[in-house]
């Protein structure tokens, strides 16, 4: 084995949770270096297992304690402070999908709406004195000819006498 391999398997070594493969002894035999960082390893855990952390100080709870009440009773921090609240938040969230779905939906619709179908003109070169030519000449004039007074006074009914 090289000695890559067998740094990644030091530290259970060090530790002895299983037992030691004989090619990791070989190898630990052979080169020193291997040998040393497993003497080091192991030296570095018999020290944390001696050492002990230190007591806090006495006074560490109150003023904990005093910390705490004291940031509790600070204004909030700004107009965000409401977010941090999860029941505001999501529903802030759900609101804001809502908002951009009705939106794209709106933009969807509208887009996807299909124009009004315009009727489709044909112009056929009829012989003068046709029905074919008269249908046409009455649908190219039409606005002229609906606004004509004198097609009412052709009629013979005449309604300003009131006869």
């Amino acid at each position: 084995m090289n000695c890559r391999n067998i740094s990644e398997q030091l530290p259970d070594v060090a530790l002895a949770t299983t037992p030691t493969p004989p090619e990791v002894e070989a190898h630990l035999a052979e080169c020193r270096e291997c040998a040393s960082t497993l003497q080091a390893l192991r030296s570095t855990m018999n020290l944390l297992d001696e050492w002990t952390a230190p007591e806090p100080s006495p006074f560490w709870d109150v003023r904990m304690h005093a910390r705490l009440r004291e940031e509790q009773q600070k204004a909030s921090a700004g107009w965000l402070q409401w977010f941090r609240r999860p029941a505001l938040s999501v529903a802030a969230a759900f609101s804001l999908v809502i908002g951009i779905g009705l939106y794209q939906a709106g933009r969807f619709m509208r887009d996807s709406e299909i124009p009004p179908a315009q009727p489709i003109a044909f112009h056929i070169n009829a012989p003068t004195g046709t029905a074919v030519a008269d249908l046409q000449y009455l649908d190219n004039h039409s606005d002229m000819l609906q606004n004509f007074d004198a097609l009412d006074a052709l009629d013979g009914d005449d309604d300003d006498t009131g006869n």
